[in-house]
């Protein structure tokens, strides 16, 4: 499985942006997306989680306090996409936005197997 993300950008402050992950690859199903972000300077063991969606079943999303009534976390399970859709940004927004996924695959042999794999990130930066 593979994710790819898209959308980001340079916004001034106030402004919106619509993020998108897509999932390809042999996907049965997926269990839980998270949008996570690494500010500039910051190592990869300090990636903030900024929202998650549980499960295909309908779970309830959660959300980072710094981002809640800002950003909305959405997913269209027919393109295998999920969106974080990201308003009122303020330059503490600006980082390197990725997105994680678990769920299960079909493996190469043809048997169903976890995935937990990652985005490679696409950036924000919000001007003041």
């Amino acid at each position: 499985v593979r994710l790819v993300e898209s959308g980001g950008g340079v916004v001034q402050a106030g402004g919106s942006l619509r993020l998108s992950c897509a999932a390809s690859g042999s996907v049965l199903r997926i269990h839980a997306v998270g949008w996570y972000r690494q500010a500039p300077g910051k190592q990869r063991r300090q990636r903030e989680l900024v929202a998650i969606l549980p499960s295909s079943g309908g779970g309830h999303p959660n959300y980072a306090d710094s981002v809640k009534g800002r950003f909305t976390i959405s997913r269209d399970n027919a393109k295998n996409t999920v969106y974080l859709q990201m308003n009122s940004l303020k330059p503490e927004d600006t980082a390197d936005y990725l997105c994680n996924a678990l769920g299960v695959e079909v493996s190469p042999a043809g048997n169903d197997r976890s995935f937990d794999v990652w985005g490679q990130g696409t950036l924000v930066t919000v001007s003041s």
